[in-house]
């Protein structure tokens, strides 16, 4: 059988591979990324650079960047009527709630500007009773793939996919006195069965299929549609270079602050022919005595002053490190996060409602596409299991977080002022709004809450102590 399957790659993710894995290794960091991050200057020599590659370290942007994206998208749970509870609880069949999957995919999205939600169910033969089935959680589940799970791809004439290739790697240690098994593996779905594929010695070799009751490829494809569509690279891949600038001035500036400490030696030009004398006599090691930090120099009068330690001044490091400061800014600024916190006190009213206007319309982009998503994974479950409820899934689109505190402020000042029934009334619906804010809540709550603040500023107003 033809082993090209473990070969095959999509133009896309040939395109994009190279990019997919610098951002997932930024993304990552540790000391493998700095290793490979790191830039060594022309004038560099080997001891110098090894050294500062053991001292440096990485302030990990691309990670925080991406987890709060998520986080401000998903700050509001989303709603899920009529969901089954059990599923809610495991979406994964590994143990992740439906939020958690949902994160994963959001993050994902971000890093790589493409990702994948593969909706499945455990394969069984015969018809296994509820109780059974049950036992053996014989249910469909939704696992978040990176774009490098999934290799290859087609779709068909009406713009859905035909097929899917996605690679697994499993090492199978089910014998505590064995040494594991690794197995790579290509698995193959279509709109109407699996096929599981190894490779052994060159030669393919189907190891295991199953159908496919859905009628569809049971893979979702996720991708940013603003920009990263149009044939461009995805933001992320600016956010890792300019983290890698911060991360190669913030080794300068260790450099520098080490040297500061610990400077260079400069001895006189005598001293250091009575050195290379002592050198010529086979008693180099006694001159590397005489020069360390903690010996002393015999010089003459003459010479008195010229030995000294030189290092550069702490005026390098302050720049440097203003340099990153900036660089972290306008990193924010690219990301468009950087209406947090104190990076624009000097702001007009104009730009900042702008500001919070342009972040407020791009995590309402995310939760938008995060539903969509989320809606065509509890369809595809329903395709293998037809008793599932088919839930109302509604993702919160209200980002005025920030302004919230002062919202809130406001109108317990406002309700100290001592006024009618109306004005608190009107105080009462204002405050209904604002819970919105905070989570979604539906006309019909709303109607609810209202009516009952109305009932009791009613009964406030009979009440003889009034």
């Amino acid at each position: 059988m033809n082993n090209y399957i473990f070969y095959r790659r999509h133009p896309e993710y040939a395109a994009q591979e190279r990019r997919w894995r610098r951002a997932a290794e930024a993304y990552s960091g540790g000391r493998e990324y700095i290793e490979q991050a790191l830039i060594r200057h022309v004038s560099e020599i080997d001891l110098e650079f090894a050294e500062r590659k053991r001292r440096a370290y990485y302030f990990n942007y691309p990670r925080a960047i991406a987890r709060r994206i998520t986080q401000y998208a998903l700050s509001v749970d989303p709603v899920r009527r009529n969901a089954d509870p059990e599923l809610l609880e495991d979406w994964s069949r590994t143990g992740l709630r439906t939020n958690e999957v949902m994160r994963q995919l959001s993050t994902l999205l971000n890093v790589y500007g493409r990702a994948w939600l593969l909706v499945e169910m455990p394969f069984f033969t015969g018809a296994p009773s509820k109780a059974e089935a049950q036992r053996r959680r014989l249910r469909p589940y939704a696992r978040a793939l990176s774009p490098l799970r999934v290799v290859d791809w087609a779709c068909g004439e009406d713009g859905r996919l035909q097929w899917a290739l996605t690679a697994e790697e499993e090492f199978w240690a089910a014998d505590p006195f064995s040494p594991p098994v690794r197995r790579r593996r290509r698995r193959l779905y279509d709109r109407n069965c699996w096929r599981l594929y190894e490779s052994e010695n060159g030669v393919l070799k189907e190891v295991d299929s199953g159908i496919n009751p859905t009628g569809m490829v049971p893979l979702i494809p996720v991708t940013e549609p603003d920009g990263f569509g149009l044939e461009a690279n995805h933001w992320f891949e600016d956010v890792v270079r300019i983290s890698e600038a911060i991360l190669n001035n913030e080794s300068e500036a260790q450099m520098n602050t080490v040297k500061q400490m610990f400077g260079m030696l400069v001895v006189s030009d005598s001293f250091a022919r009575s050195a290379r004398k002592l050198s010529a006599a086979g008693e180099a090691e006694n001159f590397s005595a005489t020069v360390a930090r903690s010996a002393a120099i015999v010089e003459t009068v003459e010479e008195k002053g010229i030995s000294r330690f030189i290092s550069p001044s702490g005026v390098a490091t302050a720049t440097i490190r203003e340099e990153n400061r900036c660089l972290k800014q306008e990193l924010y600024d690219i990301v468009g996060l950087a209406v947090q916190g104190n990076l624009h006190r000097n702001q007009s009213a104009e730009s900042k409602a702008w500001d919070f206007q342009n972040v407020s319309q791009f995590l309402a982009g995310r939760a938008d596409l995060l539903e969509q998503t989320e809606l065509e994974a509890w369809k595809l479950m329903r395709r293998y299991d037809l008793e599932l409820p088919m839930p109302e899934v509604r993702y919160n689109r209200k980002f005025a977080v920030s302004d919230l505190a002062a919202g809130i402020a406001g109108l317990l000042q406002l309700s100290e002022i001592p006024a009618g029934g109306a004005y608190r009334r009107a105080v009462g619906r204002t405050a209904v709004e604002l819970l919105s804010h905070i989570g979604p809540v539906t006309n019909e709550e709303k109607t609810s809450i209202i009516k009952e603040m109305e009932k009791e500023s009613a009964h406030e107003s009979q009440s003889p102590d009034r």
